[in-house]
């Protein structure tokens, strides 16, 4: 039996449920079926980037195991002015 690779912080960051959707929603940009918007009327998703972020959006819906959406604030107050 093969050794599995574990991270510091202990087991997956995103569940197999996440990777599949993604997996999913990366599939239907490349057939061109992936939509914009909450019904669809956005037109379609060429950009890469936004098929994965509506893959795991579609993942936390279902309840799979995905890290929080960062905040943009958070980003700002990481670096303190001295």
């Amino acid at each position: 039996m093969a050794a599995k690779k574990h991270r510091k912080s202990g087991g997956r960051k995103y569940s197999r449920g996440a990777s599949k959707s993604v997996r999913s929603a990366m599939r239907r940009r490349k057939h061109g079926t992936l939509k914009r918007g909450k019904s669809g009327h956005g037109g379609k998703v060429k950009s890469r980037k936004q098929a994965i972020a509506i893959g795991l959006s579609e993942a936390r819906k279902k309840g799979a195991k995905v890290p929080r959406k960062r905040s943009s604030s958070r980003k700002r107050s990481s670096r303190k002015a001295k």
